[in-house]
């Protein structure tokens, strides 16, 4: 190295650190992890195959899902508060009305019922059916 000039040298040390450093940098980057990426999803049941409670009976709804229509003469006191403006008081008056009068023939014959006039039945009336 007698040839070589001090500022030569430190060129070449410069030069030399400068290799190290990348090269470290970029064996360093090869041994990290890849980012992972976390999918979630969601399973939604239909509304038959309700999962049991923990006291053993079926779950329900508490409302009505979009399209789905209720039968005025065969739904039970539970499925007739999930009509809109339907409460408890109301839906026991309308089971012991189809008890003591038979089957409804059309949706308008709610209004038979006490407790129900026309603005309750416009509000429900998409929702219920009777056959």
């Amino acid at each position: 190295m007698a040839g070589i000039s001090r500022y030569e040298k430190a060129v070449l040390g410069l030069t030399a650190a400068f290799l190290l450093f990348t090269g470290g940098w970029f064996l360093a980057r090869q041994n990290t992890a890849a980012p992972y990426e976390v999918t979630t999803t969601q399973t939604v049941r239909p509304q038959t195959e309700a999962a049991p409670s923990a006291a053993g009976e079926e779950s329900r709804p508490d409302s009505l899902m979009e399209g789905e229509v209720i039968d005025l003469n065969t739904a039970d006191v539970y499925e007739l508060q999930r009509l809109p403006g339907i409460g408890e008081k109301r839906a026991q008056a309308i089971v012991a009305y189809r008890e003591e009068h038979g089957p409804f023939q059309s949706v308008e014959d709610l209004t038979r019922v006490s407790g129900i006039g026309e603005g309750v039945l416009a509000g429900l009336r998409e929702y219920a059916s009777v056959g």
